[in-house]
């Protein structure tokens, strides 16, 4: 017997590749890459998807050379604080440097998702031209891109399924991008527009749904009214998502019933969006399908409490809800009592500069008595206080994502004074399979403290306005063994406790500080301590004053970029 198949993982080539082929989780797949050179090997020729976190973490050749049979690739770009205005412009993640490469290494790619990258509409029109299987694009906070950009995709995407825009930063030219789909595409899947400004053409958005029968998810702009909604409906019954327009519109009772009845058809439908300018009038029309929706998305509605009493009083199935905090205490106490089986609630801010709106503590722990299941929270509020976090951590121990705004800087606990230390203690000590965490607030070294003593399972970590010292972040470096990402910003960390996690960078995906107390200096160490690892100082004002005000640091195996801007100095 050939000594090789003594061994567990000496398996004939053909059985490999099958087994490969029903593994769809990236993780599972490169951990069995590690096994041996054949495991190797059958992982990389039978991987038909690749997800890259960072765009500068490899390069496109690097990709190309190792899985050479991609269909579908997600690319992320800039930094998540780039949400935020503090990623300078011309920063990079241009994406035409990775479709060269794959125009010529994958040119029978079909998926592309792109996530906080540069996306010109040369780029676009680059796309369709060369990949003439092409059939899914997704861009999510893209920018660089027009209009013109849309054109080039629907025109030359004879196999389109999917076309998903997300909030990204598009120059609007009008709604004639849509009248360039094919007469005969019939393969759409999803569409979603809702980000765009411009009204479409109508005839042409009505001509294509009635064409793709198997349009499961559409979700179109707040141009679109009541009227031309109830006929898309009316065409798509199929749908299990669907992104509605304005539901300020004038109409006849006969035109509500029609609208309630077009509803009424859609069986499937389990996602409901949208609800620009809505009023307590139009609200009926939805409740045929709220019996079925596990996902509300209110965050572009300003509803009240008794608008959303409305709607939630039917929804028993409800998993997921994304409010704005119009809604009030009283909208989040509704939800408490209406919703269960709730496992993730996001309340965004209307006006984060209106101090006399928004939602409190006491709706937070109405949600939290009511909602068991809860996992995933996202809570912007004007004020807190240590004792009802601590009740929500009691109430909800299963946190695995808790990010909490106090949309004040440094913002105490406002019945006692007290720092918000114990807050996050709280959560960190009773939720252990906490993966994500953000918090603000007034916090002292203590609260680094609780965290780097008892969030094990931490892998992502916000912060901006707090701490003391470097012993803070000092904390949370080396007691949080699986770090992947950690953002800071306006804090009083310097170069101690940059260098504090010279034992974890390696392991983590990308470190982000802004406005904290790092110096060039401080990087410079860095980078000759860990020579894999891109250590970038962002010089957006010219300064030279010797102050790292952004730094920017993940591992890589590409080496530093060839593309950085003059402000972009790679130590």
């Amino acid at each position: 017997m050939d000594p090789d198949l003594t061994k567990p993982w000496a398996l004939p080539e053909e059985f490999l590749k099958r087994t490969f082929a029903l593994i769809n989780s990236d993780k599972d797949r490169n951990s069995a890459s590690l096994v041996c050179k054949d495991w190797y090997n059958a992982e990389r020729f039978s991987r038909r998807h690749v997800s890259i976190r960072n765009c500068y973490s490899v390069s496109p050749e690097i990709v190309a050379a190792r899985f050479p049979g991609i269909r579908s690739v997600t690319l992320k770009g800039k930094p998540r604080f780039s949400d935020f205005n503090l990623v300078p412009e011309d920063w990079g993640a241009d994406v035409q440097s990775w479709l060269s490469v794959f125009a010529a290494a994958y040119p029978f790619l079909e998926e592309l998702r792109l996530k906080r990258m540069a996306v010109s509409d040369e780029s676009l029109e680059y796309l369709a031209m060369n990949f003439h299987g092409f059939k899914a694009l997704s861009l999510l906070s893209c920018d660089g891109f027009s209009t013109i950009g849309l054109e080039a995709i629907v025109t030359h995407c004879k196999n389109l399924t999917e076309l998903d825009l997300q909030e990204n930063g598009i120059d609007d030219l009008g709604g004639d991008w849509l009248s360039y789909v094919p007469e005969n595409l019939t393969s759409l899947e999803v569409l979603n527009f809702a980000a765009l400004d411009s009204e479409v053409s109508f005839d042409a958005l009505e001509s294509l749904v009635s064409r793709c029968k198997s349009l499961r998810v559409l979700k179109v702009n707040r141009k679109i009214s009541l009227d031309q909604l109830r006929r898309l409906i009316e065409l798509a019954p199929k749908l299990t998502e669907l992104g509605t327009g304005s539901f300020a519109e004038d109409l006849v009772s006969s035109s509500v019933t029609e609208l309630e009845s077009a509803f009424s058809k859609c069986r499937d439908l389990h996602t409901l969006s949208g609800f620009w300018d809505v009023t307590l009038l139009y609200l009926p029309v939805i409740f045929p399908v709220c019996g079925n929706l596990t996902f509300l998305n209110l965050s572009y509605a300003t509803l009240g409490a008794i608008e959303l009493e409305c709607i939630l009083t039917r929804c028993k199935s409800l998993r997921r809800l994304w409010v704005l905090d119009t809604v009030g205490d009283e909208g989040l106490e509704m939800v408490g009592s209406c919703c269960p089986l709730l496992e993730e609630l996001r309340v965004f801010p209307a006006d984060p500069f209106n101090q006399e709106l928004g939602v409190t503590e006491s709706g937070f722990l109405s949600v939290s008595n009511g909602c068991p299941n809860l996992h995933y929270v996202l809570y912007f509020c004007q004020r807190m206080t240590n004792a009802a976090v601590a009740t929500v951590a009691q109430n909800c121990p299963n946190f695995t994502h808790f990010r909490l705004c106090i949309m004040s800087p440094g913002e105490p606990d406002y019945l006692t004074n007290e720092p918000m230390d114990e807050a996050f203690g709280a959560i960190v000590k009773t939720c252990p399979n906490l993966r994500r965490l953000s918090v603000s607030g007034r916090l002292t070294d203590l609260a680094f403290e609780y965290i780097g003593n008892h969030a094990k399972n931490l892998e992502t970590f916000s912060v901006a306005f707090a701490g003391t010292s470097d012993l803070g972040m000092e904390y949370v470096m080396r007691g949080c063994p699986k770090l992947r990402r950690v953002e800071i910003r306006d804090c009083p960390f310097g170069d101690n406790a940059l260098l504090s996690g010279l034992a974890q960078y390696e392991s983590m995906r990308s470190l982000w500080m802004s406005a904290c107390n790092v110096t060039t200096d401080g990087c410079k160490k860095l980078a000759d301590e860990m020579p894999r690892l891109n250590v970038e100082v962002i010089k957006d004002d010219g300064g030279e004053d010797g102050s790292a005000d952004k730094v920017y640091i993940y591992r890589t195996v590409a080496g530093p970029r060839t593309d950085a801007p003059p402000f972009v100095v790679t130590l």
